[in-house]
């Protein structure tokens, strides 16, 4: 018995080897990879084949294939007046990348052009982490500007050519530009002419780029802007340096900074320190002087300019209620008021006392801090909108003072007053900063209503962002007023979030057209707007990208209203994106990524 035991266990021992070993054979056959070509100006699957360690020709990748099939390639947002992509592509290393920037015109512009080569340079690296593998193919980015450094502004000429041309192991990208922010956006077009393909568990990964490209490009629209509200929630600024990122890689070049609301005023500021140790939700939800400053830098050399936004007078609460026990009366009134739908329009209800001298005296320390670290004649956001008439009207010191000075309490005259306080921040402002050229932009509003507004606020000061509807936005630019679109059932992101607003996916923000009206060139283009009731850090990213993106492309080359015909790009461009670190919504099946034109799907 034994003997025929031993016998038994040896035939099972050699089973399970067998099929051990069978096993093993299994897992270490080779992956079938898909390889795409381009076909009547879409990436097909071709066939399937073994990937192998190592191959001394391109692989044909989506991200490969993509990157020169079509008129535009994976180029995001498309160039507008000629493009022009050719095959092959062509490998190179990372660390044969140099950059000439001799005829860039002013050593401040060199300066930016270092910087932002910096922040091309990291992104190839990510892009190709944790090792990109070296080629002996060399690429020269030769840059060229003819004007000197400034800030960038509405007037900022963007436009660039790029001329990518291929000799043998030498890649030569030639970049000219007026400005030094239309080289970047230059820069930016060269990066997405590059790729990188393979497994990183094989070695790394090879870079890739079209060895032949002629773009001519500059944008349709000045403004190009997505704004978040960091009072109804904080943001790190971790958050906003990645979604700065995200807009520069995107081509949007204003990051509208919503600072300040009734809920929490987090500005730590020299001149007005209270204003943050009373309104910021805790010491540790701060934006010191310092880093708003770093940020701004930080934005620009992305192509980003910061416009600050501190909302007033409604929108306005937390933060301003240490006064009266300062010795400064109330500077903020209805704070907290109960129930909130008799005073305002959101809890928490708070709006700023016209008629305290003291309130424009530290609106005054506020605008003088946050003006002397931005560009001398930067714009500035006052918010202005939403002023509940009923909070003045309930309040006895108002409803006292307008009886007394022979003022009904009619909602016409409550406007009279509301322009008023606009004025007299409008001369604070200007008498702190010594500017009274600046560009003011306030929310549109009844006070911004086309009947009345040439009666309350100057065209030559005033810039209107308009959320009320495209008709607004005519009629005001008709009258003279320069106007940002901000229609809150397209552009507001938070809507769908909360009854009984509609969700809009990226495809209705890509084909609403801005609105046309006698004096185009007053329309300076438009925003996407992120109100954080319902977002924070950790859901920013999936419920702003890739919907920003579709704006960035309706402002930038403002192409026919054809969603669909923009898709693979715009999925090519949420590759990029969570290349950054980026973590933005999913818009299709990743099945119907794999399938160009087999899978577009029409909602």
């Amino acid at each position: 018995m034994g003997r025929w035991a031993c016998i038994t266990c040896a035939l099972l021992i050699f089973h399970f080897l067998a099929k051990t070993n069978e096993a093993t054979a299994e897992n270490n056959l080779p992956f079938i990879s898909k390889i795409y070509k381009c076909v009547n100006d879409q990436c097909i699957i071709s066939e399937f084949q073994n990937e192998t360690k190592e191959t001394n020709d391109v692989n044909e990748s989506m991200d490969v294939c993509r990157l020169t099939c079509g008129q535009y390639g994976s180029l995001w947002p498309r160039p507008t007046i000629m493009t022009t992509i050719k095959k092959p592509v062509i490998k190179f290393g990372l660390h044969n990348v140099v950059f000439n920037l001799s005829s860039v015109a002013d050593e401040l512009g060199k300066q930016y052009m270092t910087e932002a080569s910096q922040v091309l340079m990291s992104s190839l690296k990510t892009i190709c982490s944790p090792l990109c593998i070296s080629n002996d193919n060399n690429l020269t980015v030769f840059i060229t500007t003819t004007t000197p450094f400034t800030n960038i502004k509405w007037s900022t000429n963007e436009s660039y050519e790029l001329n990518i041309s291929t000799n043998s192991d030498q890649i030569t990208a030639n970049i000219t530009a007026r400005t030094v922010y239309g080289a970047r956006n230059g820069l930016e077009t060269l990066r997405q002419l590059i790729t990188a393909y393979g497994r990183p568990k094989f070695n790394g990964k090879t870079l890739v780029m079209a060895a032949e490209a002629q773009i001519v490009d500059e944008p349709v629209y000045a403004h190009r802007g997505f704004m978040l509200d960091t009072s109804r929630n904080y943001f790190p600024l971790s958050a906003i340096r990645r979604t700065i990122d995200a807009m520069g890689h995107s081509k949007l070049n204003v990051f509208h900074w919503h600072a300040t609301d009734s809920h929490s005023f987090p500005l730590d500021l020299p001149s007005a320190p209270q204003m943050a140790r009373y309104g910021a939700y805790s010491p540790e939800k701060i934006y010191s002087y310092e880093e708003i400053k770093d940020l701004l830098r930080y934005a620009l050399v992305r192509g980003v300019r910061i416009i600050m936004e501190i909302d007033s007078p409604a929108h306005a609460g937390y933060g301003w209620q240490w006064g009266k026990d300062a010795g400064f009366g109330n500077m903020v009134i209805c704070l907290g008021n109960r129930p909130w739908e008799d005073y305002c329009v959101q809890p928490p209800c708070g709006q700023l006392n016209p008629l305290n001298n003291h309130t424009y005296t530290w609106l005054g320390k506020i605008y003088k801090d946050l003006v002397s670290v931005f560009p001398k004649g930067e714009a500035f956001h006052m918010g202005g909108d939403e002023v509940a008439v009923r909070c003045w009207n309930t309040t006895d010191e108002i409803v006292e003072w307008m009886q007394s000075n022979n003022r009904s309490l009619a909602e016409s005259a409550y406007l009279d007053l509301w322009s008023e306080f606009h004025n007299k921040a409008l001369t604070v402002y200007d008498n702190e900063v010594g500017d009274s050229n600046s560009d003011i932009i306030v929310w549109s509003s009844g006070l911004t209503d086309p009947s009345i507004i040439e009666k309350h606020l100057d065209k030559k000061r005033y810039t209107v962002e308009v959320w009320q509807g495209n008709t607004v936005s005519v009629d005001l630019a008709n009258l003279g007023y320069k106007v940002i679109v901000a229609v809150e059932d397209i552009y507001y992101l938070d809507h769908g979030l909360r009854p009984p607003t509609t969700y809009h996916s990226w495809k209705v923000i890509y084909n609403n057209k801005l609105p046309m009206s006698n004096n185009s060139n007053l329309i300076l283009g438009a925003e996407t707007c992120m109100f954080s009731e319902f977002a924070d850090d950790f859901s920013l990213d999936i419920k702003v990208w890739p919907r920003a993106a579709a704006l960035s492309e309706r402002l930038w080359a403002d192409p026919p209203t054809n969603a669909l015909a923009a898709e693979y790009r715009l999925l090519q461009h949420r590759e990029r994106l969570i290349s950054l670190g980026i973590k933005p919504d999913r818009i299709t099946p990743e099945w119907c990524n794999d399938r160009e034109g087999e899978c577009i799907i029409s909602y």
